[in-house]
């Protein structure tokens, strides 16, 4: 794609310049960090960037938005007036990335014209639901008790009410939180092999890398879109994924069926918003080009770690091999990929099925000859 636009676009895109590098001490990031943030904070102020937002149809949430439309406009007055007395820098605009440059300084007509796309891709909350709920008539519901249930939940009423109309900004938030509890599995999988609890665990952590792997890609896809661009949706996505990381960290030590439980609930719930948001937005989707992270990673030759994440669908399918020639291609493969979590997700629920699917797993490397990678 000819336009990677995201907040964080360039240094901190995967297969780019730069990528790998060690970090600096955790200082020197914070303020680092704080500055641009702190930046990004007051542009988002000064500009109204929320001035664009669909109001949800619900008059508690209406009124909601006018007061917090006086609160933007109140905190815009007073970093105008801190920024005259200098209490604050002078705030400067940001300059047009050169990769997406033209001579003149302007954003070059092509990468224009895929902004102005993205801009229409569509998805209604109703029609999800509806989806979902056909899904359940289908194939059933997840098991899961009332207080697995009541964190997703409130991930889903977080998504309805500050995402509305905008689909790639809801899936970047969403790919930012279902990327959290492979982070935290792997972490308690960690502390029982380093106390001696439980040394069987290793397989189950190299499939969780896989698929934290996976949702990492997912993720600076829509980062590419320009799903991370509001300070508002980082500032929500963030912390809420602080929050469910140590929910997921309690839940997997009292309860590692419940955990599996909840993610499986997140990645239904994922699956069914990528398949309604393909089904309609196929034609507009299908006339924009991949963005370079979604081709590097799909059309890779090494694909030892994306083999990884098909442990459980099967010793009889064979290993996906998605196309990437389009934008449509690219949500069709993210919406496979999330039912391939699903299958994993079920499967760790029961410690005989997963120990079966694993065997299965290696069974079916060797016979499509990808043994020496085990």
């Amino acid at each position: 794609m000819p336009c990677d636009y995201g907040f964080r676009s360039g240094a901190g895109r995967i297969y780019q310049d730069g990528y790998g590098e060690v970090p600096e001490n955790v200082l020197a990031m914070a303020v680092i960090n704080f500055k641009h943030e702190l930046g990004a904070l007051r542009r988002s102020f000064r500009n109204d960037e929320y001035e664009t937002w669909d109001a949800p149809d619900n008059f508690l949430l209406k009124v909601t938005g006018a007061a917090s439309r006086q609160v933007v406009r109140g905190l815009s007055a007073l970093d105008h007036w801190l920024e005259k007395r200098q209490v604050l820098p002078k705030l400067e605009p940001l300059d047009v990335p050169h990769e997406v440059r033209d001579e003149h300084g302007h954003l070059t007509g092509e990468c224009a014209e895929v902004r102005y796309k993205l801009r229409q891709l569509k998805l209604n909350d109703n029609d999800v639901w509806e989806r979902e709920k056909a899904r359940k008539a289908r194939l059933g519901d997840v098991s899961a008790p009332w207080y697995i249930r009541a964190p997703f939940w409130l991930l889903c009423i977080i998504l309805d009410v500050f995402f509305t109309g905008r689909p790639i900004q809801r899936f970047w938030v969403l790919e930012t939180v279902a990327r959290i509890p492979y982070f935290a599995y792997i972490s308690i999988l960690h502390l029982y092999e380093s106390l001696g609890f439980w040394r069987a665990g290793a397989d189950l952590r190299r499939i969780h890398f896989a698929e934290e792997w996976n949702e990492l890609h997912h993720l600076q896809i829509m980062e590419a879109l320009g799903g991370d661009q509001m300070w508002f949706d980082r500032f929500m996505a963030n912390h809420a994924a602080l929050v469910y990381y140590w929910v997921l960290i309690g839940m997997y030590m009292f309860s590692p069926k419940n955990a599996y439980a909840f993610s499986e609930l997140v990645e239904w719930h994922a699956t069914d918003t990528y398949e309604q948001f393909v089904e309609s937005n196929k034609e507009l989707l299908a006339s924009l080009p991949p963005p370079m992270v979604a081709a590097a990673y799909y059309r890779n030759q090494d694909l030892y770690i994306f083999d990884e994440l098909q442990t459980c669908s099967g010793p009889d399918v064979p290993l996906r091999r998605p196309p990437c020639d389009t934008l449509l291609d690219v949500f069709n493969n993210i919406r496979d990929d999330e039912v391939e979590h699903v299958k994993t997700m079920h499967a760790c629920q029961d410690s005989h099925r997963i120990a079966q699917d694993l065997a299965d797993k290696r069974k079916k490397f060797a016979a499509e000859g990808l043994s020496k990678n085990m």
